[in-house]
Parts: structure tokens; sequence; C-alpha cells
């Protein structure tokens, strides 16, 4: 069993002491439950409310996602968009990607997100290298990170961030640096040596990065 970075009695408080979520969450964390064991790639309620709480607080109204699966981090954005805000989301599988359609339908809010199907690499390098995003987010396949990261910082307006998950991959940063933890302790002192960018690490569900382009 992978190492937890919180107890689940500690996670469980953590969950009961924090807004709650809403009824369509609710509804995807189910649904996702139906995919079987890749549903632990879900992101945890807790990273959805804070992901929702800085979209309302950066007064957001563009956000770039990397990495979709069933779509929960994508519904956490967009309910802390306005009505004319946007949010693009890519990912390459169409399964999970019609359970995200139908929930985000459900929940009132598909008219503000575009998912794109595909490489997120191909979708990153189709939009113009201008810094029109204020908020992005990465949570896709690891070996990739920094690729997305390099077409991200240019997209990102000054004062923007850059949200990555799984930084702390299951501890293994620290327990295994030269072998499994070995791919994300490279992307993190990528970012950490990054001069265009303030970062820091928070120890929520698998290590979430703050990444905070320089004005």
């Amino acid at each position: 069993m992978r190492p937890k970075l919180v107890p689940d009695a500690i996670f469980e408080y953590i969950v009961e002491n924090s807004s709650p979520i809403d009824e369509f969450q609710r509804n995807l964390i189910e649904r996702t439950a139906g995919v079987g064991e890749r549903s632990r790639m879900q992101i945890g309620t807790p990273q959805g409310t804070l992901f929702t709480f800085l979209t309302q607080l950066m007064s957001a109204r563009a956000v770039l996602e990397v990495g979709t699966f069933t779509g929960y981090s994508a519904l956490a954005f967009a309910k802390g968009l306005p009505a004319n805000g946007r949010l693009l989301t890519c990912d390459v599988n169409e399964e999970w990607a019609a359970i995200a359609q139908e929930l985000w339908k459900e929940a009132g809010v598909a008219d503000r997100i575009e998912l794109r199907l595909g490489p997120a690499l191909d979708t990153l390098r189709s939009l113009p290298r201008t810094p029109d995003w204020d908020l992005a987010f990465i949570d896709a396949d690891k070996d990739n990170y920094t690729a997305y990261y390099e077409e991200l910082v240019p997209r990102i307006r000054p004062g923007g961030v850059i949200l990555v998950d799984n930084v702390l991959w299951f501890s293994t940063v620290v327990s295994d640096p030269e072998g499994e933890g070995a791919p994300m302790r490279r992307f993190n002192a990528h970012v950490a040596a990054d001069p265009r960018v303030e970062a820091v690490i928070l120890p929520i569900g698998d290590g979430v990065s703050l990444v905070r382009k320089k004005a």
C-alpha cells in the first residue's frame, strides 16, 4: 500500500471541518468510483475546495488544465469562475471524458468548459504563446511534467499561478530518491531553480505545488 502524507483520521477531520462539497461533486465521486482502481487518480475533496477558492481569490477568468480524468478538478475550477469565465482542459481518454462532460452538464458549468481530446503537448503548442491565462493545473503523465510546465509558463500572465499535482509522489521523492521518486525530484528542482517564478509545495493530497509567475 502506498504511504499517505496524512493519516486517514486526520484527513477525515479535515474534510469534516471544511466547507462541504455539493451534490454534483458527490455524484462525480460516486461515478468515478466505478472506473475501478484508477479512481485513486481523482484529487481529494480538500484539493477541489482549495482550487475553487484560488480561482475566486485570483478573480480568474481563464483556466488551463492538463489532465481531465473524470472532471472533478475542472468542476472545482469552473465553480470558482464567473459566468463569462472559461476553462480549457485536455486529455486523451474518451471514456473518462464522457463521464466528465455528463457531470459538468448536470452541474450547470458545461458552458464554461472546453474539452480537447488528444496529446496535451499538441494542445498546448496550438495555443498562442501569449500570457492569456490566469491559472493552470498540471495533473497528467508525470514524465512530461517539465515539458507541460515549459509550455505553460509563457502562456500564464504575470502574477498568474500554475498548480501541479503529485509533486511528492507518495513520499518517494524522499523514500526512493534515485528510483521511483527521481522524475518528480527532477521536476521539483527544475521549478525551484526557475528565476521566472516563485514556488511552494503544500503537503495536501499527494503534494501540490503553487507556482506564481513573477511580474
